[in-house]
């Protein structure tokens, strides 16, 4: 009878083992079933990543509803402080805090959504709704500026112009007071959030790149969630602008014929809130683009994975995100003839978690053969 092949899960990866000895036959065609030998220590247990993830979750959804509550209040207070003071730039504020609300609300609907369990239809959950609602939020705040841009242009051709300075000079001061706040606590309760999963400890033994006492860290670590830097980008934005049109309204104040400041300001702030929404639509970009994760060194994973006691060769390593802070890898390890497969296994799964941070991993152990140095696909890029 041929040799066969065995699959298994562990720690919510797939695993594939090639070339054992044993033998078998299912005439029902499940093979799934076939699992012996592909556990591993109890100490390393599936569920302990899975926790952290609903944790940081956790801690993004109160951290956008505080933002949320201080948004929506200031931003009552500017719609009245622009209709009063009738300046754009408090009025553009005002309206850039609108898209901050909405990117706030796509947020935690995509926190929620993320949440949801596996189905057979989508077999890696709902992660990537976490970036489309980042990447949404961002979309928003281009339309608006380019709107804010639009009116500031015609005001300046027009020259209609009745600003009152001392009006949009409280406004904006109490602006930048506002956005100090919801700034600290997305950063504080951000920077806590990315310290929940950066460090993780193991009591097996590891592969032999692994940290010999147990504890390792990530590579090139950042902070996680991506809808957290998304708002927190946004209020950024909105604290220069709010900056930029307190000292406008200052000027007004003192000269109301500078009232000219007021458009100029619309217009400086609006470019620099495009420049701080690049990078994280990059992020977001890159992340549907499949591309490797910024965290991570394509480079250094190889390098580990060929240390391992026994591996010979190391292809179709694929790296990816399924969210900004949800690393998932597969890869092809070939092994010598006398080395054991399932330790193999074990040690690069718990590689792979420990040191990478890896939530989603499949591994595929396979015999070393000579003669795939000429294969396309076991190339390493």
């Amino acid at each position: 009878m041929p040799k066969g092949t065995k699959y298994g899960s562990l720690n919510d990866e797939t695993i594939l083992v090639k070339d054992f000895d044993e033998s078998y036959q299912n005439p029902g065609g499940d093979i799934i079933e076939k699992t012996s030998g592909l556990t591993t220590n109890n100490d390393f247990h599936c569920h302990s990543l899975s926790k952290e993830v609903k944790n940081t979750n956790i801690q993004a959804k109160k951290v956008l509803l505080i933002s949320l509550y201080l948004c929506t209040f200031f931003m009552v207070i500017e719609v009245i402080g622009g209709y009063l003071a009738q300046s754009l730039s408090v009025v553009s504020d005002a309206a850039h805090l609108l898209t901050d609300i909405a990117a706030m609300l796509i947020s935690l609907f995509s926190i929620y959504l993320a949440s949801r369990p596996k189905s057979q239809k989508m077999s890696f959950g709902w992660h990537r709704a976490e970036v489309l609602g980042a990447f949404g939020s961002v979309i928003l705040i281009w339309i608006v500026t380019f709107v804010l841009v639009y009116f500031a242009i015609q005001r300046i051709v027009t020259k209609e112009y009745e600003v009152d300075g001392v009006i949009m000079s409280i406004t904006a001061a109490i602006g930048v007071v506002v956005n100090i706040i919801m700034g600290l606590v997305l950063y504080l309760g951000g920077h806590a959030h990315s310290h929940l999963g950066g460090s993780s400890h193991s009591h097996e033994p590891s592969a032999k790149a692994d940290s010999e006492h147990g504890h390792s860290h990530g590579e090139k670590k950042e902070s996680g969630n991506i809808n957290i830097r998304a708002t927190l980008i946004h209020v950024i934005g909105d604290l220069i602008q709010s900056i930029g049109v307190l000292i406008g309204g200052l000027v007004i104040w003192y000269n109301p014929d500078w009232a000219i400041i007021d458009s100029i300001c619309t217009l400086l702030s609006s470019v620099i809130v495009l420049f701080t929404t690049f990078y994280i639509t990059k992020d977001a970009v890159m992340i549907l683009l499949e591309g490797i994760p910024n965290m991570i060194d394509y480079k250094t994973v190889l390098s580990n994975l060929a240390s391992i006691e026994g591996v010979r060769k190391v292809h179709d390593l694929r790296i990816w995100s399924l969210a900004m802070d949800k690393i998932a890898i597969s890869v092809h390890l070939e092994i010598d003839e006398p080395t054991d497969a399932q330790e193999t296994l074990r040690s690069a799964s718990i590689l792979l978690k420990s040191k990478f941070h890896a939530i989603d991993t499949t591994i595929q152990i396979e015999r070393f053969q000579p003669n795939t140095s000429d294969c396309e696909r076991c190339v390493t890029p």
